[in-house]
């Protein structure tokens, strides 16, 4: 993430947020605005407003954070090799500005086989009315 991306974030996002989405940390579980969250809308980049995911790609995958079979157009995010922390994960970031989002992981319900588990704090919510 550009360094002065960097500064406007920190000057416009709340200390949580910011620390989620530029540092790369992670909310608690089952504390995210949007993890039981199944109302119609969309699902975007708080950093830069990118609409990442839509409501019908949601599902309750019960682990604390919510969770994606798939991005909503191909390209909206990059995946990134994780070893922090001792383990080996796939991170997702916003492809348009670098955002830390959270991690992708091979073990979803649907016929993608995917599970985009995101941080709530990283994206903004708009509904569909």
């Amino acid at each position: 993430m550009k360094e002065d991306l960097k500064k406007q974030l920190k000057e416009r996002l709340d200390p949580v947020s910011y620390e989620v989405i530029v540092n790369k940390a992670t909310e608690r579980p089952h504390t995210g605005e949007y993890n039981l969250n199944f109302k119609d809308g969309q699902y975007r980049c708080k950093a830069c407003g990118e609409v990442l995911f839509d409501s019908s790609s949601k599902f309750d995958a019960g682990c604390g954070w919510p969770s994606f079979d798939r991005e909503i157009e191909a390209g909206k995010i990059k995946e990134v090799f994780d070893d922090s922390h001792g383990m080996r994960r796939t991170e997702v970031v916003c492809a348009n500005c670098g955002g830390h989002l959270g991690h992708v992981f091979n073990d979803g319900p649907t016929d993608t086989g995917l599970r985009y588990c995101v941080n709530s704090v990283s994206v903004d919510f708009d509904e569909q009315l």
